[in-house]
């Protein structure tokens, strides 16, 4: 099992940063996924950001340009950095952790952004 907490969301004007994290812990296997996803009201979930284990990172098209995902191996953290937010990136977003065992979620952090 792994246990997903995340950090950083909240209130932001429109063109404003923030940076997320997300912390994982128990079984962890080396090969493995992290990923950020969002959902906001009325919406599907939908992918923002993952990372492989070979540093490969893949973007949404509606956030290419404005958010980097990292990963802090010795921290088992993920972060996002999300700069130039607009109210369309006001969602819940969550940390997904792939690994052989299965697929994990976090409890998910509120981003909001308004003008």
């Amino acid at each position: 099992q792994v246990q997903l907490v995340e950090s950083g969301g909240g209130l932001v004007q429109i063109g404003g940063s923030l940076r997320l994290s997300c912390t994982a812990s128990g079984k962890i296997f080396k090969n493995h996924i992290m990923g950020w996803y969002r959902q906001a009201p009325g919406k599907q979930r939908e992918l923002v950001a993952l990372i492989t284990p070979d540093g490969t990172t893949h973007y949404a098209d509606a956030v290419k340009g404005r958010v980097t995902i990292s990963t802090d191996d010795a921290k088992n953290t993920v972060y996002l950095q999300m700069n130039n937010l607009d109210s369309e990136d006001t969602a819940v977003y969550y940390c997904n952790h792939q690994q052989i065992d299965g697929e994990y979620w976090g409890k998910g952090t509120q981003v909001t952004v308004s003008s």
